[in-house]
């Protein structure tokens, strides 16, 4: 969550239990859904990166080598 506030620009708009809701304005308004738990299950991050990924126009590559750096 936090990279993709700090590295793609999301912000955190809303949070119901345990589910934040972050919201991009670049290239067009985006809102996603990530769980705050400390692990993802796979299937879940996979469909976070493919949101992001496709919104931005980028490789889910991309998006996991600024989680390594």
């Amino acid at each position: 969550m936090a990279t993709l506030s700090r590295s793609w620009g999301y912000r955190k708009v809303n949070q119901e239990g345990s589910h934040v809701t972050l919201q991009t304005d670049e290239p067009t308004r985006q809102r996603v859904v990530v769980p705050d738990h400390k692990i993802l299950r796979i299937g879940t991050l996979n469909a976070i990166l493919r949101q992001v990924a496709g919104h931005k126009g980028i490789t889910r590559e991309a998006i996991l080598a600024t989680i390594r750096s």
